[in-house]
């Protein structure tokens, strides 16, 4: 019997929502806006993201560093790179579209998509300050 360090990283990948496998994984909400009364704040942004929890640790998901990148564009439409702290990761199907879909509350938000990557591998240098002294890591 194999164990999953001899497994691509594909057989970790969620039920993929293209015809095409290589296409990255990403998670969508929201749509695009026509008209745009203000522009959001990165900071909006993340204090929206900083309310989702890993379930399976005490801390919040910018706080774990996860979220790799995010981009403010035209229309106040969002794109985010994230990841999840193993490939093996139950949430891995889920935590992408919850991300988009606490975004997309943000008022006037325009479309949010989430790209869930693996590179570069998630490692606990990512985590804040704050984050290691809650989970004790030095």
């Amino acid at each position: 019997m194999s164990n999953s360090e001899d497994l691509p990283l594909s057989a970790f990948m969620p039920h993929h929502p293209s015809s095409d496998p290589h296409e990255p994984f990403t998670a969508k909400a929201g749509k695009k806006n026509k008209i745009c009364t203000r522009k959001i704040e990165l900071t909006e942004v993340i204090k929206c993201i900083e309310t989702i929890y890993d379930p399976e640790i005490p801390v919040n998901i910018y706080d774990l560093g996860l979220i790799y990148d995010i981009n403010l564009l035209k229309n106040n439409d969002i794109k985010i790179k994230m990841s999840l702290t193993a490939p093996g990761c139950p949430v891995a199907g889920e935590m992408p579209g919850q991300v988009a879909d606490t975004i997309a509350k943000i008022d006037n938000v325009g479309l949010v998509e989430v790209e869930l990557v693996w590179e570069p591998a998630w490692t606990k240098d990512r985590m804040s300050e704050d984050a290691k002294m809650a989970l004790d890591i030095h």
